[in-house]
């Protein structure tokens, strides 16, 4: 027998979710459209370095909120312990930032590969 289901909050509702979990996909492809699409104005042969340090740029939120950790959350204050506590969050963040910013590099490699192949010079 199927148990009944509670009454569930207003941001529970389907409609809600669909809206909410397809915000940040399209943001995220709603800025990289948009480098896109302008580059055609403002042509930077130096694309690779960008692509590199925008896509790994979301390791400084990553810093920010280890700060935030620290200063709220945990009750360290002694010089040793927070040294290791920044230490290994140093390590984790520059680890984040490589891997995002080779993923980013090598997705915008590609696509670039890809349509200018698609050029014809005559």
């Amino acid at each position: 027998i199927p148990r009944q289901i509670p009454e569930q909050r207003w941001y529970m509702n389907r409609f809600v979710g669909i809206l909410m979990a397809g915000i940040l996909p399209f943001g995220a492809m709603f800025i990289e459209l948009f480098f896109i699409f302008s580059v055609s104005t403002h042509p930077d042969y130096r694309w690779w370095w960008r692509t590199f340090l925008v896509s790994g740029g979301s390791a400084f939120y990553v810093l920010i909120y280890a700060v935030f950790y620290f200063v709220n959350k945990l009750d360290i204050v002694e010089f040793i312990p927070s040294l290791l506590y920044f230490g290994y969050t140093a390590l984790m963040v520059l680890s984040f930032w490589l891997l995002t910013g080779t993923i980013g590099f090598y997705a915008a490699y590609m696509f670039v590969r890809k349509i200018y192949a698609a050029v014809k010079i005559d």
